[in-house]
């Protein structure tokens, strides 16, 4: 029988800027991030300094600690932020920046994509492309090492990378043929200190595709704490932004923690996802069955529908199997939490209280991720890909049941 489930249109949850604001444009070139050895040297406080104009940052935090920013074209409604790189030759569209023990860790940044910047010629992104490349060789003081892509073995792009003991690594890549036939979907460059610390870090080293955490160094991020939480305390944070990106958006969180170096934008690209429009519970589990196997994961459907129940997925179709229960999914909820792995959690929001509460507008089919839970309180511990602020709330137990239309979990399959 084949699974019957109601579709669920995502809201839109952040508001658009009228279209009768009168644009500006303000500079901002990013070449201090990259401009190794000296960029490694830089503070938090350096940072928020040279990335203020008049008062006006051109970033955002996405931790509440300050440890991961985004700089975007697209901060405020009325202004566009004109981020450029390598002396004003290549625009930027994104650029994500970490930081480790209070200086600068690792950069990422989107030179394009095509959900964010439209189409491109193969020639401007060619040219792209040689000049980020030229650049970076000068920069790290390092050879090239070409990068091809290997889908058997889950490495899904292609380019080239630098190693550097003094000045770091650093990985240009972009979807497969994108300098030949096939569709130009993405390009983006990744640079990070030598020794950086965390799994993306540690993703640009990794040669093959897949993780590069093993499945069994996981437990390791679980932490008790002394209130009763037992979490997976270091969980990367992004921001969706305004399309509806919860499930790539979700999916790149739980990537990055693993160390598989893929964003939104290839996730959504490869998934077939649409950054307009919201997805159903359905259509969300289909995204995630092309996903998985493609970057060396298992998925795994701990329950679908209303009421929610087991489902077994062949070739593309589902079909219903035993109900799972509150009991059920509290043990699934428990048991992944302490192996370390993050769960996907397709939800109606709006119907039940959570701590710290959502605007009463919220409402619509969403994904979230549970990162923990608390015996004591009865509290499940969730993550909205919102950024900062949005790191770890709350749900009672049973409310978080109620509201589920899926359960999945993304599991390495690198041992």
């Amino acid at each position: 029988m084949l699974l019957k489930i109601f579709v669920l249109a995502l809201a839109s949850l952040l508001l658009v800027p009228s279209s009768h604001a009168q644009v500006k444009s303000i500079p901002c070139p990013i070449d201090s991030l990259i401009k190794a050895p000296g960029n490694w040297k830089m503070t938090v406080d350096e940072f928020e300094k040279a990335f203020t104009s008049n008062g006006n940052k051109q970033y955002v935090w996405l931790t509440e600690d300050r440890t991961r920013a985004k700089l975007s074209r697209k901060l405020y409604g009325n202004v566009v932020i004109d981020l450029t790189v390598f002396d004003g030759q290549v625009p930027v569209q994104e650029v994500i920046v970490d930081f480790a023990d209070g200086l600068l860790n690792l950069v990422s940044a989107s030179v394009y994509n095509r959900a964010d910047s439209g189409p491109i010629a193969t020639e401007q992104f060619t040219e792209r492309f040689k000049t980020a490349g030229k650049v970076m060789g000068e920069i790290l003081v390092a050879k090239p090492q070409q990068r091809k892509a290997d889908a058997k073995n889950g490495l899904l792009t292609e380019g080239y990378s630098w190693y550097s003991r003094e000045t770091g690594v650093a990985l240009l890549e972009h979807n497969e043929g994108a300098l030949g036939t096939a569709d130009r979907e993405f390009l983006r460059l990744r640079m990070a200190r030598p020794s950086a610390k965390g799994s993306l870090a540690a993703s640009l080293l990794h040669t093959r595709g897949g993780a590069a955490a093993k499945l069994g160094d996981l437990p390791r991020n679980v932490k008790k704490e002394d209130n009763g939480d037992l979490l997976i305390s270091n969980m990367p944070m992004v921001d969706q932004g305004d399309k509806g990106y919860c499930v790539v958006a979700t999916v790149q969180r739980v990537f990055e923690y693993y160390g598989i170096g893929a964003d939104m934008h290839q996730i959504a690209q490869i998934s077939d996802a649409d950054p307009n429009k919201g997805t159903s519970t359905l259509t969300m589990a289909k995204e995630l069955d092309k996903i998985d196997y493609r970057f060396k994961t298992r998925l795994e459907i701990i329950g679908m529908g209303e009421p929610l129940t087991e489902v077994k997925e062949e070739k593309g179709e589902y079909y219903v199997g035993k109900p799972v229960d509150e009991r059920k999914f509290l043990l699934a909820v428990n048991s992944y939490i302490k192996k370390g792995i993050p769960l996907l959690w397709s939800l109606q929001l709006g119907l039940f209280p959570e701590v710290p509460q959502l605007s009463p507008q919220t409402s619509g089919g969403h994904m979230r991720m549970i990162i923990g839970y608390n015996e004591t309180t009865k509290e499940i511990i969730f993550s909205d890909s919102w950024g900062a602020k949005h790191e770890a709330k709350r749900m009672k137990m049973s409310d978080a049941y109620k509201a589920t239309h899926g359960l999945f979990a993304l599991t390495p399959t690198v041992r």
